[in-house]
């Protein structure tokens, strides 16, 4: 009896699990990792078209093919899609398949926490993707938001809050990283005795922790520039 009910616990761990279950409501760190460089890659294609908008029009001297102030949102897509949408969720998603194998962890710390960190993303990025077809157009800061030139667009707060939101996800990856690296390790995986990327990955999550909500009062005090 106690065969059989062990047989059927055993069963029921590994039944096989649906698409949505899986990928949707994941918290296995290989998963969600390779959900975050799904992510990545897509965003990387939809940064590299908006950059051969900007390299089309440049080709040749004079107005060819975008009016001036479209130039100007391309140029503000391509780096905040490339910057917070590509290479960001790339590293995160290496750290997430990596970090837990090299340390002998079983998976993160929190895996809830990293499934949410990661389905902020999508929500955020379309948020600021859909800016593009407002009446007002999207955001034409240019690669550094600065004013006045970040003022010249009616989507700023849009664009503000998916920022906020993108600093939520990473600031929620950081934690986790850093309680999965101080808290999970294999016995005999001293702090001395683990790969450099885990180290660099332990610096960068600090870093994270301590940069994100200085971005997010910097955004956030450009949106209320012209009250000033």
């Amino acid at each position: 009896m106690a065969h059989e009910a062990t047989h059927d616990h055993h069963d029921h761990h590994h039944a096989p699990q649906g698409f949505f279950q899986r990928w949707v409501m994941s918290t296995n760190h290989k998963d969600i990792g390779t959900l975050y460089l799904i992510f990545s890659l897509t965003m990387f294609f939809i940064g590299g078209s908006f950059a051969m908008v900007i390299r089309a029009e440049l080709f040749k001297p004079g107005l060819q093919l975008v009016q001036p102030s479209f130039f100007n949102e391309m140029t503000t897509m391509h780096a905040l899609v490339m910057i917070f949408g590509a290479i960001m969720p790339a590293f995160v998603g290496l750290g997430n398949w990596m970090i837990p194998l090299m340390i002998g962890a079983p998976d993160m710390a929190l895996p809830r926490m990293n499934n949410l960190s990661f389905w902020i993303l999508p929500f955020a990025f379309t948020l600021m993707l859909s800016t593009l077809f407002l009446p007002g157009g999207g955001p034409a800061g240019g690669w550094t938001m600065y004013p006045p030139l970040s003022l010249q667009s009616d989507s700023l707060a849009y664009v503000v809050f998916a920022i906020h939101l993108m600093g939520i996800s990473s600031i929620m990856g950081a934690i986790n990283i850093i309680a999965t690296i101080l808290n999970m390790r294999a016995p005999g995986m001293d702090l001395l005795k683990m790969p450099v990327f885990v180290w660099s990955w332990l610096i960068t999550a600090f870093l994270l922790i301590a940069v994100m909500p200085v971005l997010a009062g910097a955004v956030t005090m450009l949106r209320c520039w012209p009250a000033r």
